[in-house]
């Protein structure tokens, strides 16, 4: 069965030229030309939802933000006139997971469409296979079995791709890994990526971390690294 992709834009004609090269594709598409609408339609049987920023009503940033705060960790490609990296930045925030200025090419978005459902399943293909196991470092506990992290005993939501990238990093105490390498193991299926894209990511995955942000550390000119000194063992 074919993935099931929710376009969401209040300009019509977007929606249309979008629907009909993704049905091209071999896709299942839907349109919804609001936030609100969306959130009507929107079941677990889709697999991405292609969102527009600046709508009437709700805005594509408060519909993702609340997707993310009721724990839908549904993929997210922001589709967006607003191309500053404060927006890119806001975009990644509220739990965006691709981001494409308009105007775009059509070629780009199929080609990252394409490659968020593939690294999703991946995952999940991984998650199938995965044995029950933790990484625990004090009070912070990564669960491989069920994709979470526990700060404090505190559940915090985190999208795939923060994840992956914390997962990669905590699997590698106080090893740099430069965004070379985290774009080759996280994002390896996914063009067009840039290291300002590890660095955006990043900066959301502290936010969220709170008080224990400051265990993943940036070494200027060489990368990232899961700081142990940095916690009290």
């Amino acid at each position: 069965m074919s993935d099931k992709i929710l376009i969401v834009d209040d300009d019509r004609n977007i929606c249309e030229i979008l629907e009909f090269n993704l049905c091209n594709e071999g896709y299942q598409v839907e349109c919804a030309y609001s936030a609100e609408e969306a959130l009507k339609k929107l079941t677990p049987h889709y697999s991405l939802i292609l969102l527009d920023v600046m709508m009437g009503g709700i805005s594509g940033y408060k519909m993702a933000e609340k997707l993310r705060k009721e724990n839908n960790l549904i993929p997210i490609i922001f589709l967006t006139a607003k191309d500053t990296e404060n927006d890119m930045l806001t975009g990644f925030s509220v739990g965006g997971d691709d981001y494409i200025s308009k105007p775009f090419s059509i070629k780009e978005v199929i080609a990252r469409v394409k490659a968020i459902l593939k690294r999703t399943k991946t995952v999940e293909k991984k998650e199938h296979f995965t044995q029950p196991g933790q990484i625990i470092y004090n009070n912070i506990i990564i669960d491989l079995e069920a994709k979470e992290l526990l700060i404090d005993n505190k559940r915090i939501i985190l999208t795939k791709t923060e994840f992956e990238l914390l997962t990669l990093l905590a699997k590698n105490p106080d090893k740099i890994l430069s965004r070379e390498d985290i774009i080759e193991i996280v994002w390896h299926e996914t063009p067009f990526i840039t290291e300002r894209t590890v660095d955006v990511h990043i900066t959301r995955l502290r936010k969220k971390m709170g008080k224990y942000a400051s265990v993943i550390v940036n070494r200027s000119g060489y990368g990232y690294k899961f700081d142990t000194d940095e916690i009290s063992l």
